[in-house]
């Protein structure tokens, strides 16, 4: 080959394979083709699976919750139902919404260090306040239980919900420093619609400022943690799953509309295309059974905002940065051939499962109504027969002569209506005996059954007083207690799996997405909530209220425990290393949770919300009175000894300048004798000079004694027992 050719070749090479390397070609990277087949190709497994294995079992559970006819009736006999899944499915849900909202807070935030307690404390008022006040939480709760204890599994989704609200007002008569204020607000979009001179000045006869009529639009961040309850057949798994974490997809497929779509962000131009009159779900037999009339739209409404498609935000997993290890994605898709939409990083998958009876290694358990439909089945069939007996009984057949009797006569089943013969004995009734009380043994055993599959007995429910006649006071406690655990083991198992995962991923939310400086009222107080500086590692403790025992023998224990609690903290004081304030608030919450009363910042306030006020130094022991009460008397002894040094030396000097008075009056009675005598004379001044010299050198010492006197001695620590420091005297 030419060389010329060659390197042409080579460059020519290069060039496709580095355009081919940024296109993530060599590097192994999806490209969008590769992606639409994976994602189309996990969606539509997933569908398989839900819609033809899993959906006809739950759509059955809801047809017996209901009380549908089994499809097995005969003309003429009786059809009716017994109602055990629904009866069943009643008695338990009671307990479970107590369990979990009979206290203040459904869930509790656990600090890893010291420094995360107060916002562990701010962060459990504030995700519980959001899941009560920003979200029907209760009834949202009630949903899901109910769908895990029909139809295996109970879905909450949680999400942001980045809501915008908008507030539309006219002004009119602003001047130029009005519209300057509206126009500081960045949160204002203010349109000027009409501008118009002011009215004339009677005084100088000079028009008035320009006056503008205004439309505010204002535009608020109103983003909220949201939650919501799905339909059990609008969550899609891969048909391998064990849970969400390890499933290859979770997809949430629903039918909205294209004004929803819309809303959420989406072109209208995009996403028109895909919109049709027809809901994409209808064919599923759990969506039919649950509303049969939804399939049916006689609207037929043509505006596009009111159109149908199908969407479906799917979580799965895909290397998409070619290093071996897939990566959770976010992926959106419309319409039955699922076309992306968008595609995005996703650190977790938003949705939490309930299930009361998880199977191991496998996604779906089973639920209350699988452990109850065969039951109310044969039920059922028992109490058909039962019903038919005591028809043939009160209204046996009869026999009659063709051609002999009037056959409306005989159909007639007006009592005391007349049949009309030719001949006598034209018409024989066939007596039949009721049998039904044969019957009843095998009711009883079927309710037997029940009540060992499901721990619901007529004693836990409280709904026979016979069932606990001639019973002793422990074998009532035995009983209720044993009828209990079943409930308590599926609280539980609510609680450590959904209830973590869900208040988790609301924690995570928040410090994702919450604005700061929120003012929220916590706790009877309106505080600001900044959820930045909180820890999203911090563990979910959930507040179920289980233990053995009635709500009576633990107020009781509570009781008892209180009363301990008082007597430590009257006897050893508040900074005893037993009992903290905090903890009898929890005691007295705990007694009142138990009594019915939800809210116990009602009745008591929490120390921890409290201004905290300095403490009281400690009071001192008896060895440290005793040395109080020794350096007070060495104290005043000095105070005494030093008061005796100071008379005494005020008579010292009291003395001495007498003498010195003494002393000066004779020299000057000397010095007049000598110049009276002699006539010489002598300089008094001089001598009076030194004399006051002399009388000043001596005050100067005095006064540097005195302040000698008059300095703090320290007495040493070594004086006082007990490390006490050193006193001043």
């Amino acid at each position: 080959m030419d060389p010329q050719i060659s390197d042409l070749v080579s460059e020519i090479t290069g060039m496709m394979q580095e355009a081919a390397g940024d296109a993530g070609i060599d590097a192994g990277l999806p490209d969008e083709i590769d992606i639409q087949a994976i994602l189309t190709a996990e969606i539509e497994d997933a569908v398989d699976y839900i819609d033809n294995t899993i959906s006809p079992d739950r759509a059955l559970a809801l047809q017996y919750y209901r009380g549908e006819p089994f499809g097995n009736e005969e003309d003429g006999r009786s059809q009716v139902v017994s109602r055990d899944v629904r009866d069943t499915v009643q008695a338990i849900l009671p307990s479970l919404m107590k369990v979990f909202f009979s206290g203040s807070n459904i869930v509790e935030y656990a600090p890893n260090g010291p420094e995360d307690v107060a916002s562990a404390a701010q962060a459990t008022d504030y995700i519980n306040y959001v899941v009560t006040r920003d979200n029907p939480g209760f009834e949202i709760f009630y949903s899901a239980f109910k769908d895990a204890l029909v139809s295996k599994t109970g879905i909450i989704k949680f999400f942001w919900d980045s809501e915008i609200e908008i507030e539309t007002s006219d002004l009119t008569g602003l001047d130029d420093n009005g519209l300057a204020v509206l126009n500081s607000d960045p949160e204002l979009d203010v349109q000027v619609t009409v501008a118009y001179q002011g009215d004339v000045d009677p005084m100088t006869g000079m028009p008035g400022p320009t006056v503008y009529d205004v439309r505010v639009v204002r535009k608020r961040d109103k983003g909220r943690l949201r939650i919501a309850s799905v339909p059990p057949e609008e969550l899609l798994v891969s048909r391998a799953a064990i849970s969400l974490d390890d499933a290859s997809l979770v997809a949430h497929r629903r039918v909205m509309t294209v004004s929803e779509l819309v809303a959420m962000g989406y072109d209208q131009d995009e996403i028109e295309p895909y919109a049709n009159d027809v809901d994409e779900l209808q064919d599923n037999q759990e969506r039919f059974v649950r509303n049969p009339d939804a399939s049916i739209d006689l609207a037929n409404r043509s505006d596009v905002a009111a159109k149908k498609i199908l969407y479906v935000e799917a979580y799965v997993k895909i290397d998409m940065d070619g290093d071996g290890i897939a990566e959770l994605r976010k992926i959106c898709a419309v319409g039955a051939g699922y076309e992306v939409m968008r595609n995005e990083p996703a650190d977790m998958i938003p949705f939490a499962v309930f299930c009361p009876d998880p199977e191991p290694h496998t996604f779906f358990g089973m639920s209350v109504a699988d452990q109850v439909m065969d039951i109310q089945l044969i039920k059922s069939n028992i109490q058909r027969n039962m019903l038919d007996s005591l028809a043939l009984a009160i209204h046996p057949r009869v026999g009659v002569v063709e051609g002999q009797v009037n056959i409306d006569d005989v159909l007639n089943t007006e009592v005391g209506g007349v049949i009309r013969m030719r001949t006598p004995g034209m018409v024989q009734p066939f007596s039949m005996p009721f049998v039904g009380q044969q019957a009843f043994p095998m009711l009883d055993y079927m309710d037997a059954m029940r009540e060992s599959r499901t721990g619901i007995t007529k004693a836990a429910a409280g709904l026979a007083a016979d069932s606990l006649q001639s019973s002793t006071k422990a074998a009532v406690a035995a009983t209720v207690t044993a009828s209990q655990q079943r409930m308590e083991l599926i609280a539980r198992i609510f609680a450590e799996t959904g209830m973590k995962r869900l208040f988790g991923g609301l924690l995570r939310l928040a410090i994702q997405n919450q604005r700061p400086n929120r003012m929220v009222r916590l706790r009877g107080q309106f505080v600001p909530v900044d959820p930045r500086g909180w820890d999203s590692n911090m563990d979910v403790i959930v507040n179920v209220a289980l233990g053995g025992g009635t709500d009576e023998n633990k107020i009781a224990v509570l009781t008892t425990i209180l009363q301990k609690q008082e007597q430590i903290l009257q006897q050893a004081g508040i900074s005893n290393p037993l009992v903290s304030l905090a903890q009898y608030r929890n005691t007295l919450a705990q007694i009142l949770a138990l009594s019915g009363f939800k809210d116990v910042d009602t009745f008591f306030s929490d120390p921890a919300m409290m201004p905290q006020t300095p403490q009281e130094p400690p009071k001192p022991s008896p060895e440290e009175l005793l040395a109080q009460a020794q350096m007070a008397a060495i104290q005043a002894d000095i105070q005494k000894k030093a008061a005796e040094l100071e008379l005494k030396r005020e008579e010292m000097v009291r003395k001495d300048d007498l003498q010195r008075d003494q002393y000066e009056a004779d020299l000057m009675v000397k010095i007049a004798e000598m110049q009276a005598r002699y006539g010489a004379q002598i300089d008094v001044a001089a001598i009076r000079a030194g004399m006051e010299r002399d009388r000043e050198m001596m005050r100067q010492a005095q006064a540097i004694q005195r302040q000698q006197m008059a300095a703090p001695q320290v007495v040493g620590a070594n004086m006082m027992p007990g490390g006490m420091g050193g006193q001043i005297v």
